[in-house]
């Protein structure tokens, strides 16, 4: 029989994956009843559990968890570097949790907190707006890095959280305002959605067209549906062919990340239009395919070495008592390549 995945347990038990993982460590907060439909499936099925998820359970106490959504995203590759390198010159171990779109990475950082006795947890950017009373439960000390606004206040006696961000509605604004200046009306713009970083890049959109006295318009957004696999160069490319075939006008596409705006470049030329000649194109995230892509791509960079750098020192600061700024915003930059011009 084929081996089956972890996930498909869960879809199989109707589930969560997390549960699968507490039935299989024999964790006592679940349900008698579901553990052993889950034991059961895992029997029928013949499931291993991936020896390397099986080798977390062995790993040393000087351990700091890294919690990553969307990890095929090439946006995290710098961030993760630096945090190996710096984590090592500590003589700390550090895990990598993937957090799957319908898991809850604070609990999954709460099940590793608890199984594994990390010492500190890092949330690279999987979301936005983070559950509170959930975040109080975390007990170790942690730091949301690259995304987010909001974090518990202390109620100890030293700092145990903190938050290291760009504030992406006015990066976001930012953009949308440069494209405004370039004589730019009608700015398409492909989004990941309403909710969390989606609503922050589309309101400071907003804000950026209101500045410019330009109305807002509904067909020029492109909301991408949500999923693991959201910022990639297929999507951008879909979502630009969606645009030039729905007849709507516009002369730009501002798309929330690099790889999108790669795709959305690709489909104008597959239409047999030029950028920045007939549309021009716009990213964000300052990744290295921007750069080298042709034609090269105008991006907002975020500051990633940066943020990586102050995440990692502000978790141990915190594992050593020590004082740090609780909430540390750093800015984007604005770089002009030849895929945006004046009209």
């Amino acid at each position: 029989m084929e081996q089956i995945t972890i996930k498909e347990v869960a879809k199989l038990c109707g589930v969560g994956v997390s549960t699968v993982s507490r039935a299989i460590n024999n964790h006592p907060d679940i349900n008698p009843e579901t553990k052993q439909k889950i034991l059961d499936i895992i029997k029928e099925y013949n499931y291993v559990p991936n020896n390397s998820a099986r080798n977390l359970k062995r790993a040393d106490s000087n351990t700091i968890a890294v919690m990553v959504k969307e990890i095929s995203n090439p946006f995290w590759g710098v961030m993760l570097h630096v945090l190996e390198k710096k984590v090592r010159e500590r003589k700390y171990c550090l895990v990598l949790q993937n957090v799957a779109d319908d898991e809850d990475e604070v609990e999954l950082a709460l099940q590793l907190e608890k199984e594994k006795k990390v010492k500190g947890i890092i949330f690279l950017g999987g979301m936005y707006d983070y559950d509170e009373s959930k975040l109080r439960m975390v007990r170790v000390p942690y730091v949301i890095a690259s995304s987010g606004k909001t974090i518990p206040e202390d109620t100890g006696s030293y700092t145990r959280s903190a938050l290291v961000t760009i504030d992406t509605e006015i990066e976001s604004q930012n953009m949308v305002d440069y494209l405004c200046s370039c004589g730019h009306k009608r700015v398409a713009f492909i989004t990941s959605g309403d909710e969390g970083l989606g609503r922050c890049h589309l309101n400071g959109y907003k804000r950026a067209l209101e500045k410019n006295g330009l109305e807002y318009d509904e067909k020029l957004i492109v909301r991408l549906k949500p999923g693991n696999r959201i910022y990639t160069i297929e999507n951008g490319y879909n979502s630009t062919c969606e645009l030039l075939e729905s007849g709507v006008d516009f002369s730009c596409i501002y798309a929330i990340s690099d790889t999108l705006a790669v795709g959305a470049c690709k489909a104008i030329i597959d239409s047999g239009k030029r950028v920045p000649e007939d549309y021009c194109v716009a990213g964000a995230d300052g990744q290295d395919i921007a750069e080298y892509y042709h034609p090269s791509i105008t991006t907002l960079e975020y500051p990633r070495v940066e943020t990586a750098q102050q995440s990692i020192r502000t978790l141990f600061d915190m594992i050593d008592r020590k004082k740090v700024v609780k909430r540390q915003m750093l800015a984007g930059r604005l770089i002009e390549r030849e895929s945006t011009r004046k009209l």
